[in-house]
């Protein structure tokens, strides 16, 4: 068997994925990427030779931040191109828009007829990041996905700063003032969505397909709030979050042509 290998070493998180000849989705691992991408790209070589991977039939290529330290992958390519080709597979479709919310940036990809065509990305500050909603979430004392699950009942609570280490201070005087816990969750995500928006409003959404991916894909309120700052629907499923190495493991399996 041969086997088409994408790593997306991401800031915060690892993602690999292992296609067969045809296209079909053998494994799929996640993991912290810790302090060492190297140290990381190595363990993803061990989990993946524990599966049973013969390397000798492997094709592998590396995206994301730690794409560098991959030293067994036979190409690296950019996370832009990777997240690109990964949601057209997993949606469907040649043409659409990708909004990809990760750990320390935010992606914005146009795809026409499966190509790259233009793309916005927010890697300036962590604020609208998974690392931002994380950092709101142990201010309040609870898990990310949770605070999602307390934003839907929440309201009329904003966050003004444009800034994480501001924003925390607005929340933590937010809860000095004795605001509930589901206004201010309610604030945090309103305050990413709409710097999403933000992003999005460069961009000519008219008529588009869009989709979410990321870590953030599987947060249902945060779809739906996303759809309404954006005007337009969002689709998003589990896989969104493989998005980059899915992408990656196609451009693998290219180099086999």
């Amino acid at each position: 068997m041969k086997y088409n290998i994408g790593i997306d070493i991401g800031s915060t998180c690892a993602k690999t994925v292992v296609l067969d000849e045809n296209k079909n989705i053998l494994h799929r691992l996640l993991q912290p990427t810790g302090w060492s991408s190297v140290d990381t790209a190595e363990a993803i070589h061990t989990k993946l030779s524990e599966l049973g991977v013969d390397w000798e039939q492997a094709a592998v290529v590396a995206t994301g931040y730690g794409r560098i330290s991959v030293p067994y992958a036979d190409k690296s390519v950019t996370e832009i191109t990777c997240h690109g080709r990964g949601a057209c597979h997993i949606f469907g479709t040649q043409n659409l828009t990708v909004i990809d919310i990760g750990g320390q940036d935010t992606k914005l990809i146009c795809v026409e007829d499966g190509m790259v065509k233009d793309f916005i990305m927010n890697d300036k500050c962590s604020a609208g990041t998974g690392r931002f909603l994380e950092i709101m979430a142990n201010t309040l004392g609870v898990r990310p996905e949770d605070l999602c699950k307390l934003a839907a009942t929440g309201g009329n609570t904003t966050i003004s700063s444009m800034c994480t280490v501001f924003a925390e201070s607005e929340v933590i005087s937010l809860i000095g003032r004795g605001e509930k816990q589901e206004n201010i969750a309610f604030a945090v995500v309103d305050s990413i969505c709409q710097k999403v928006s933000t992003q999005a409003g460069r961009l000519d959404l008219k008529g588009s397909t869009v989709c979410l991916t990321g870590g953030l894909c599987e947060f249902e309120y945060l779809k739906a709030r996303l759809e309404k700052s954006i005007g337009a629907s969002v689709l998003a499923c589990p896989d969104g979050r493989y998005a980059g190495a899915i992408g990656a493991a196609l451009s693998a399996a290219a180099l086999r042509k």
